[in-house]
């Protein structure tokens, strides 16, 4: 087991394939600081070859309260909040479009920055402790860290304006009915499936994941011809790897599993 810890506040260490990222901020509900964000950066843009997925997870009570308004209070200055806003959008747009699927373990507080951070993620498992509050609104401030941009087009932007301008929180429950997450699970059943996804997840080739990870979302954001375009494009590079021939050969020899109906 590798630490790859880069600052007080976050934990990481590898297993096998799987890096494994820890809010590890509890007494403040893993409130996100100036070098966590940074950390967050630093270990998705330098993680070892041999890593093919990420779970990231909070310690304590909680996956993460959002941003520490102590690094906000004071004397406002608009040129450095500015500056302060852009950071937070290189480091969760280098977890978004980094080079492996991150998955998220979320569970008590999933609050402003903390909801922002699980949007840029790519897999959200929802335990049943989980709620979910952009309560910037209330603050007198607004999303900074890209959450204007990547939770209305998981909720809603109808949805997003309900809990900002009259403080909702919404449940596990109502976080996957609504599209926030892929999985709700019980308490404490989280990080175990999340270990398991970033398994699989870790077994796509290469090319393959790369499309899922950087083409797909932006396919599905382009006018279609310029998508239809794309995706051609993606899928002859993908199938013409060597890794996606031997592949197929597989399947066509019986020695690959077949979809099957889910349990």
């Amino acid at each position: 087991m590798t630490d790859l810890s880069p600052c007080p506040g976050l934990a990481v260490h590898v297993e096998d394939a799987i890096a494994v990222i820890r809010l590890a901020r509890p007494a403040k509900r893993n409130a996100l600081n100036e070098a966590m964000v940074a950390g967050l950066s630093k270990v998705v843009s330098s993680l070892p070859v041999a890593v093919r997925a990420v779970v990231l997870h909070g310690e304590g009570d909680h996956f993460c309260a959002g941003l520490d308004l102590g690094e906000v209070d004071g004397e406002p200055d608009l040129a450095a909040a500015i500056h302060h806003s852009l950071g937070w959008h290189r480091a969760f747009q280098d977890i978004q479009f980094g080079r492996v699927p991150v998955i998220a373990v979320l569970h008590g507080a999933v609050v402003g920055g903390g909801f922002e951070l699980a949007a840029a993620t790519h897999i959200r498992i929802a335990e049943q402790s989980a709620f979910f509050a952009l309560p910037e609104g209330q603050r007198g401030i607004f999303l900074g860290g890209g959450g204007s941009v990547r939770i209305p087009r998981l909720i809603g932007t109808p949805l997003v304006q309900d809990m900002m301008l009259t403080g909702r929180t919404l449940s596990a429950d109502e976080a996957k009915a609504a599209g926030a997450c892929q999985y709700r699970v019980a308490d404490g059943a989280g990080l175990a499936l999340a270990m398991d996804l970033a398994c699989k997840a870790a077994g796509i080739a290469d090319m393959t994941r790369f499309a899922v990870i950087h083409a797909l979302p932006r396919i599905a954001e382009a006018d279609p011809h310029i998508g239809y375009l794309t995706e051609a494009l993606m899928a002859s590079a993908a199938q013409t790897m060597p890794e996606a021939k031997a592949r197929v050969r597989d399947f066509l020899a019986k020695r690959a599993a077949k979809v099957s109906r889910p349990d």
